[in-house]
């Protein structure tokens, strides 16, 4: 078997935001167990409990990392809880964190060579186990004994599948698509759930939210327009209110309805 070279980097995803200790709690502890090892932000503002925000947040990003990083990634409404704790290898890349989709997006068990692990070996964890902090006690020590070579087997038992995420998909009819709001970036901008690929290369002629109306598509936040559609870095159609806040201007928040009409 082929073993991804050891890169003893470690990814962290969380809703935990900056304000508390909950954070630096887990660097900590990550540091104990593995003093060399490389740690990385992703997100700690992912809205609170929003499973589906963090899985596309950290699948937005965990593919630009090299072979072996580990990627940790908390967001934990069942903390305590009947789910599972699992860590996957998928791609040259582990993923640590709660079996409640958030892991399904960024490693999709349909990889070649994919392998997942329940969370049972209690001596990979810390010695007293929090029932509400998971991500300190479980989570974090686990993703550090991977980053330092440690194997699924070592960190609990193979299991077949995992909770996978089922994210609302937009309607696509004939000369339309009917998609939602799917997340806010820091700039109000809002991230649809519409694809690039569900424009299937036909020209856009409106771009509806809230009752405004954007005509056609940019391919830039253009300052001379009021209002932007474009398809962003990740493939995603996104709504900008260039050196603005599109959510704000539009008062757009997830789940807020949109239309696109096509040609």
């Amino acid at each position: 078997m082929t073993v991804a070279p050891k890169a003893r980097i470690v990814t962290l995803t969380t809703d935990f935001g900056l304000s508390d200790s909950y954070v630096g709690a887990m660097k900590g502890v990550l540091l104990s167990c593995c003093p060399d090892v490389q740690l990385v932000d992703i997100s700690h503002e992912v809205p609170p409990q929003n499973v589906a925000i963090g899985a596309m947040r950290l699948a937005g990003a965990a593919r630009f990392f090299p072979a072996g990083t580990v990627h940790l990634a908390v967001v934990d409404p069942g903390v305590g809880g009947s789910r599972r704790g699992i860590a996957v290898s998928c791609g040259g890349h582990f993923f640590v964190g709660p079996d409640n989709g958030l892991l399904s997006l960024a490693a999709p068990r349909t990889t070649p060579g994919w392998r997942a692990a329940e969370l049972t070996v209690a001596s990979a964890w810390l010695p007293s186990v929090s029932s509400t902090f998971h991500g300190r006690d479980v989570f974090a020590p686990v993703a550090a004994r991977l980053a330092a070579g440690s194997t699924l087997e070592e960190v609990g038992e193979p299991t077949d599948a995992i909770v996978e995420l089922g994210l609302r998909t937009p309607t696509v009819l004939e000369d339309r698509v009917l998609g939602i709001v799917s997340d806010l970036d820091r700039f109000g901008n809002l991230i649809t759930n519409v694809r690039e690929t569900h424009l299937n290369r036909r020209q856009v002629v409106v771009v509806s939210v809230n009752g405004r109306s954007i005509a056609g598509m940019s391919t830039w936040y253009d300052p001379a327009r009021e209002f932007v559609a474009l398809v962003n870095g990740e493939g995603w159609l996104e709504i900008s209110v260039p050196e603005g806040s599109a959510a704000a201007t539009l008062g757009a928040a997830i789940g807020t309805p949109v239309e696109v009409r096509l040609a």
